[in-house]
């Protein structure tokens, strides 16, 4: 704790000014009052009148209230290290008070946002719990059935065994999301960047997710042709998992015969934007600030029918980010909903194709 004091001689001043005029107008109607004036006094007395005063009254402020605020820095300084306990004590009210509301306002908003945190982390630990007790109990259900008796039953073995190993395959794979996620903030995993044609990797998703469109009968497609190649720089693999959730998705919540297309177009000079939109359901716009949350989910009931970890488009975000790119997502309910992000073009190659 510094104790150097920042004087402020306002209120002295100013004290020291009203005792002066009123000491020196009570001289000059005494002096009238016994008919004897004296110039020289009258000329002496203000000044002296004033620096006393100005003194005494500087002196004893700095010694009633210094303790008194000097204890306040302290308490102050006991809550955190910060450039407020490395400052000067002042005794100047305004500039006190300045400096206490300042604190009292960062340490709000401290405290907000661990107000927020803490939500976050009850609703995120509630979150896992309801993901993984799911498949676990439906795991032991199984189980605790065949080991009763129902594994005699051949077919019925058969049966309960396979349902198992889904359960076991979901827990997998949202633990496979979790660690994915964790590695991805706490900056432990690396991207291999490399220069790749944006279009042949949409395709070749295309490919790979032909089967589960069918299912629902949803068209996967470009808006229009490209004939030739956009290269863009980044992580492929990543990129493509980017891609991959992002139609997925659109697959699980898009209705009976709609529409699932991918758009690349330019954005600045060195990056593009590729969007995904869909017809399906579409994301009521209360919830479009939290889709990129962990397991957060629009439908509220706790219905896990469509499957998933929960943790796709939280994964999107994280991949995006660590290309130092942007996500955004536009969505109207009953209408559709887009996703779009930004890459960065390949150096020293010409997209023809934008």
């Amino acid at each position: 704790m510094a104790t150097k004091v920042k004087k402020s001689y306002r209120f002295a001043l100013r004290t020291a000014i009203f005792i002066t005029l009123t000491l020196t107008i009570l001289l000059v109607l005494f002096m009238w009052s016994l008919d004897h004036v004296d110039w020289l006094l009258l000329l002496l007395f203000p000044f002296c009148v004033f620096g006393v005063s100005m003194a005494i009254i500087q002196i004893r402020i700095e010694k009633f209230i210094y303790k008194r605020i000097k204890k306040i820095y302290d308490d102050v300084s006991l809550l955190e290290k910060s450039s407020f306990a490395k400052a000067p004590v002042t005794t100047d009210m305004k500039t006190l008070t300045q400096e206490i509301e300042r604190f009292a306002q960062g340490k709000k908003i401290e405290i907000d946002t661990l107000r927020i945190r803490e939500e976050y982390r009850k609703d995120f630990l509630g979150n896992v719990s309801h993901e993984l007790k799911t498949p676990l109990f439906t795991v032991q259900g199984y189980i605790e059935t065949l080991l009763d008796g129902a594994m005699d039953d051949e077919k019925i073995r058969k049966k309960y065994l396979n349902r198992a190993s889904k359960g076991v395959e979901r827990l997998i794979y949202i633990v496979k999301d979790l660690d994915l996620i964790t590695k991805l903030e706490t900056g432990d995993m690396n991207l291999e960047r490399t220069d790749f044609d944006i279009v042949e990797l949409v395709e070749s998703v295309f490919e790979l997710l032909e089967m589960k469109a069918s299912k629902k009968n949803i068209t996967l497609a470009f808006d229009l042709e490209y004939t030739d190649p956009i290269m863009v720089n980044g992580d492929r693999d990543k990129i493509q998992q980017v891609i991959s959730n992002l139609l997925v998705n659109s697959i699980k919540y898009g209705h009976e015969n709609g529409t699932t297309e991918v758009s690349v177009e330019n954005l600045i000079k060195n990056k593009v934007i590729v969007r995904v939109t869909d017809n399906g359901e579409g994301i009521p716009e209360n919830h479009l600030p939290r889709v990129f949350e962990r397991f957060y989910r629009v439908d509220q009931s706790g219905n896990r029918e469509v499957g998933g970890s929960g943790l796709g488009l939280s994964i999107v975000k994280h991949i995006i980010e660590a290309h130092d790119e942007k996500i955004y997502v536009e969505s109207v309910s009953e209408v559709g909903s887009e996703f779009s992000f930004t890459l960065e073009k390949a150096e020293n190659t010409e997209n023809s194709a934008l």
